[in-house]
């Protein structure tokens, strides 16, 4: 299929001009596609006649490629686009389409999507194995190059997963499932079947990865022609190495995924392990930033649902929890098993009376605006000779206050740098 697509003549509606969706329209042009319509809620939403012919080109196009943001259910073509769901087609798509793609490792799963890929990418270049990290991660996967005898290494998301249709995995992997994106995929079952469509195309060459009992059920009655890897708990038993990060609760998982899968790739324990003592983590995911006395400072801005911020929990003792933000479609704080973890929480943010009734007679909290309010407090009655784990796990969405994740923990580092400094 990869090597007989032919662009030239094809129509497409890219609907979405983020970074995937400039990547998109970058990529048809390069491939000599003429016939592109495109539209973007956002940039183009006062130009009623551009919209108008956009949504007039839907049900003519061959293809219509959309944003993984992009949720159809509130979306403005909600109607036309449900009648030609068998179009719609990803940026990820559009890469195996492209190439001829033999060694691909594509990664998903509701927590630790971006460590695994990043932690399987750096093993394989410390192994001298060329490969490139993309999807969901980094840089959209059309604004790389392409190379023959190169791996690459792939994010998907459910959102991603749920309109591609020509993905092909050489290795396929579903890390875990929880409660996540029912705002967006309605229901639970909607969810883990976007995630589980990983595998359709996979051939009996291909390797698929779960650890879910529940999952390998699924994958069995959908009889995919993938061979089957179940890791059992304590499939890979970690030895003493120096990599603190690497050896908390969340990375468990995502350090046995990574073993198994470039063992694949002629890669020994010993040198596996040895690649983990240089692997420093990623920004936003249970990252220390700061050691002041005997303190320290965590951000943990990525822990967008209760889920997530378990595993910080796990980790950790004399805690003071910042939390609060936009709560992900029936979440729970269940806080019960870690109320002797936690000194004390502060809630920030609009939706503070969701995290109040979750949390009010179990923990003590205080009510903030936001987060300069927190840290200012924070600061104010700071003692060098306690020691406390200061950890910004907001366990909800950032939307509410910030763009992303990405800028809610940034702005907390930036905070609390600016108010240690005046410590000094």
């Amino acid at each position: 299929m990869q090597r007989s697509f032919n662009f030239n003549g094809k129509s497409f509606a890219v609907y979405g001009l983020g970074l995937t969706g400039k990547s998109v329209v970058n990529f048809l042009k390069k491939n000599k596609v003429n016939k592109i319509y495109i539209w973007d809620d956002n940039l183009l939403k006062n130009n009623l006649k551009f919209k108008e012919n956009f949504k007039f080109q839907l049900d003519k196009v061959n293809y219509i490629i959309l944003s993984p943001g992009i949720n159809i259910q509130k979306s403005k073509f909600k109607k036309i686009l449900l009648q030609n769901k068998k179009k719609i087609i990803t940026d990820l798509d559009l890469f195996y389409l492209k190439n001829n793609v033999k060694k691909s490792i594509v990664i998903t799963g509701t927590n630790g999507k971006s460590t695994t890929c990043s932690l399987i990418h750096h093993v394989l270049k410390k192994n001298k194995i060329k490969n490139k990290l993309a999807g969901n991660i980094g840089k959209p996967i059309l604004d790389l190059k392409f190379e023959k005898n190169c791996v690459f290494v792939i994010e998907a998301s459910s959102f991603q997963l749920e309109y591609s249709n020509f993905i092909k995995p050489y290795c396929a992997a579903i890390l875990n499932i929880s409660q996540d994106h029912q705002d967006w995929h309605g229901t639970k079952k909607k969810y883990i079947m976007s995630k589980i469509k990983i595998f359709n195309n996979q051939t009996k060459n291909d390797i698929s990865y779960l650890n879910d009992t529940n999952l390998k059920k699924i994958y069995k009655k959908k009889k995919f022609q993938g061979k089957l890897k179940f890791l059992n708990k304590n499939a890979f038993t970690l030895e003493k190495y120096q990599n603190r990060y690497l050896q908390l609760d969340a990375n468990k998982d995502n350090v046995t995924f990574a073993y198994f899968i470039t063992k694949l790739f002629q890669i020994n324990k010993k040198n596996f392990l040895k690649s983990l003592t240089t692997f420093s983590g990623l920004p936003h995911r249970h990252e220390i930033f700061l050691k002041l006395g005997k303190s320290t400072f965590i951000n943990d801005s990525k822990a967008t649902s209760f889920e997530s911020t378990k595993y910080a929990f796990k980790s950790n003792s004399n805690i003071i929890w910042i939390t609060g933000g936009e709560p992900k479609k029936n979440d729970k704080i269940r806080i019960n098993k870690f109320k002797k973890k936690i000194i004390k929480a502060y809630i920030i943010g609009k939706h503070k009376n969701f995290f109040i009734k979750h949390l009010h007679n179990k923990i003590k909290y205080e009510i903030a605006k936001n987060l300069k309010e927190v840290v200012y407090r924070i600061f104010k009655s700071f003692n060098k000779e306690k020691k406390i784990t200061f950890l910004f796990s907001p366990a909800s969405a950032s939307y509410d206050q910030f763009k992303n994740f990405v800028e809610r923990g940034e702005k907390f580092k930036y905070l609390v740098n600016y108010y240690a400094k005046k410590l000094n």
